[in-house]
């Protein structure tokens, strides 16, 4: 089942132009002149239920336009979209009450409440029986380590405890599917560590859809089994991370110390055939270059280690975040003018 469709999807906007000088500003006072700005470019693609689903792209890409579309706060311009069987913005007062979402730098916290009252008034926002309240309410305060935070006002929350607390009130009526928009922004790294894992975890017990918006590329290596690249409101790239990383990574690189002082042309000789590369630092380090595609790393470890003493090890990978920049460098996700889909 697909818990997310969307088909043609697009989005224009009316841009007021603002004509130089003050002679310009007065003639905008009495005739004002538009252009149309296209936001997202008749995307199309579906989310299966339970699925955590990445979605990326460089800012003004159309990634923000896209999930205020698919969560009711946006009219498209054309196209179809369906979120668990409804369109957002058509039946949004019974869609809502079916999905969570987190915007980074949006609070649905009440500013000078208590935590806890906020989220007595999105219990009633949402309809939430008291009893399946409490229950949800005791998990995630458990889950978040939200105890000491409850009676706080969330003006004096850190931006670290208030994310904690943004994400229990998205989850608090159990949605099955949640938009997150920058959740980890600004966040220290423990804190982005244990949000990661409070999600991973909830996407396996409940089943729970997650698209993720971020710019921070930990994110989507720790949560997503699927990417969806957007470029100026185009999709370029829509499939696995890891067919991303074969396809644009540029393979391993095996950095090797040794026991004793070897030569180049003896280390070529023992992988001769396996289309690896070698450079030597000095006698005792040398750097195996691994082209993706070509063969594994314990095929290539298994032709040195009863010839050579190997002393330590280090496997370097083609980052997900080194991959990113240089398709957005080219501007394309094509590989040999075939578009990648995976």
């Amino acid at each position: 089942m697909q818990a997310i469709e969307v088909e043609g999807l697009r989005k224009e906007f009316k841009v007021q132009k603002n004509r130089e000088g003050l002679k310009g500003a007065i003639r905008d006072l009495f005739k004002r002149e538009y252009h149309q700005v296209v936001a997202v470019d008749d995307i199309s693609f579906s989310i299966p239920q339970g699925e955590i689903c990445g979605y990326i792209g460089e800012n003004g890409a159309g990634k923000s336009t896209t999930i205020k579309m698919l969560t009711g706060i946006l009219v498209p311009t054309s196209g179809k979209l369906l979120v668990n069987g409804y369109v957002p913005y058509k039946e949004r007062e019974e869609f809502v009450r079916r999905i969570g979402v987190v915007f980074g730098q949006r609070s649905q916290l009440w500013w000078d409440l208590g935590v806890i009252e906020s989220f007595q008034l999105l219990r009633k926002v949402y309809r939430v029986p008291q009893n399946d309240f409490q229950s949800r309410l005791n998990e995630l305060v458990d889950r978040l380590q939200l105890s000491e935070l409850l009676h706080r006002p969330v003006r004096k929350l850190s931006l670290g405890q208030r994310m904690r607390c943004e994400l229990a009130a998205s989850l608090i009526h159990n949605p099955s599917i949640v938009f997150l928009d920058e959740p980890t922004i600004g966040l220290d790294i423990v804190v982005k560590t244990e949000i990661r894992e409070f999600l991973k975890d909830m996407n396996q017990r409940y089943g729970t859809t997650i698209l993720l918006t971020t710019h921070d590329l930990q994110d989507i290596e720790a949560l997503c089994s699927r990417v969806i690249m957007l470029d100026a409101g185009k999709v370029i790239y829509d499939g696995s991370l890891d067919h991303l990383k074969e396809t644009w990574g540029k393979g391993k690189e095996i950095v090797l110390q040794f026991g004793t002082p070897q030569q180049i042309q003896r280390l070529s000789k023992l992988t001769e055939g396996m289309g690896v590369q070698w450079e030597m630092e000095h006698p005792f380090q040398g750097t195996i270059r691994i082209p993706s595609g070509t063969v594994s790393v314990s095929q290539v470890l298994g032709r040195l280690v009863h010839e050579v003493e190997i002393s330590d090890m280090k496997i370097v990978e083609t980052g997900t975040d080194e991959i990113v920049r240089e398709i957005y460098k080219t501007g394309s996700a094509e590989v040999d003018g075939v578009k990648v889909h995976a």
